[in-house]
């Protein structure tokens, strides 16, 4: 798969995705040096999230939308979304600085109204957040669009993740990349269940990602380690209660650490065949080998007491121990002296 050009596979390091969400703080000015910000940083791509309060809910006071747990504990959603939302008048402006940047700039749409913004703004890719996984007829039309697509699981089942993978693949678009996620927020770095990225990979025949809502790069980068080809992660431009998702986001040096270190953990994955690093031949030397330890002369016959295994490793390999038992010198030898076949004469 290609986003913008750069291909995302496990023969690339892995895609870094810089989730802007709610911490613009209700500024577009912050928005841009947020997207400055983590360009700087190394990412691949900075996202946003698409939509108004009106395509998010209803502003309803009936208790079913008020949040009765967690971070936003109390208040309504259509309050939570006012705040959070980034306003689709800053779309075409927020998508230039990304330009600006060299950075790369999708979002998620939570309706259709976003995906034919988004769509409008040539958009390189679409991300699925978890809360839509179910939306079908949604994931139905951003399929039509025939670009890559990004889906966050969480709290999915099997059988629901197979419905929206096949939704996708009905509309002929196999650009796919499944995320496994844990929808807290903050998540609890062992609740992580990073299993589950095999599982996901192995059910549904595509390449996973993480996106990871931990307060640590732990999960992400033993995620690269099981396979994961892409990490994203919430970012802000400082520790300034910027808006709702601040507490689980990553500052500059944060994030500048998290794409250091996830590239280092797919370099020291290596290739899919067994083989030694040239840095280990040096030191091939000091294993163990066979030695003479004592003045043995031409003519006699190996005995035990004639030979260790012993290091450096310049003598025969310790496994051709019984095979020199008895053979007969061709050469005098003394202690120090590395057992080599042509000590021998041939029986």
């Amino acid at each position: 798969m290609k986003i913008s050009g750069r291909e995302i596979g496990k023969l690339f390091k892995p895609y870094i995705v810089a989730e802007i969400s709610a911490n613009h703080g209700g500024s577009i000015e912050r928005a841009k040096r947020t997207i400055h910000a983590a360009a700087r940083c190394g990412v691949d791509a900075v996202k946003i999230q698409s939509y108004t309060p009106d395509t998010m809910t209803i502003n309803s006071n009936k208790k079913d939308f008020y949040i009765k747990k967690g971070l936003w504990a109390g208040r309504s959603l259509y309050n939570l979304y006012q705040e959070a939302h980034t306003p689709f008048e800053w779309h075409e402006e927020l998508f230039k600085c990304a330009s600006n940047e060299g950075v790369t700039i999708f979002s998620t749409p939570f309706d259709e109204t976003a995906v034919d913004l988004l769509d409008s703004l040539e958009t390189p890719a679409f991300k699925v957040a978890s809360f839509e996984l179910t939306d079908l007829p949604l994931m139905r039309y951003i399929a039509s669009k025939k670009k890559p697509i990004l889906i966050s699981t969480g709290m999915g089942s099997l059988e629901e993740i197979e419905e929206a993978v096949n939704t996708i693949k009905e509309r002929n678009n196999q650009d796919i990349i499944l995320f496994h996620c844990i929808s807290s927020y903050p998540a609890p770095t062992n609740e992580s269940n990073l299993s589950n990225l095999k599982i996901l990979k192995n059910q549904f025949s595509v390449e996973v990602g993480l996106s990871d809502h931990t307060l640590s790069n732990v999960a992400a980068i033993a995620a690269v380690g099981m396979g994961a080809v892409a990490v994203e992660k919430h970012f802000k431009l400082d520790d300034t209660d910027c808006g709702p998702d601040s507490t689980f986001s990553l500052t500059p040096p944060q994030m500048s650490k998290l794409v250091q270190e996830c590239s280092e953990a797919w370099t020291a994955l290596g290739q899919d065949t067994f083989s030694r690093s040239k840095i280990e031949e040096k030191n091939i030397v000091f294993r163990r080998s066979l030695y003479f330890i004592q003045t043995v002369k031409k003519g006699e016959k190996v005995k035990r007491t004639d030979i260790r295994r012993i290091r450096p490793g310049y003598g025969l390999k310790p496994k051709f121990f019984d095979n020199v038992l008895g053979k007969t010198l061709i050469k005098n030898v003394e202690s120090g002296d590395p057992v080599t076949w042509d000590c021998f004469r041939e029986d």
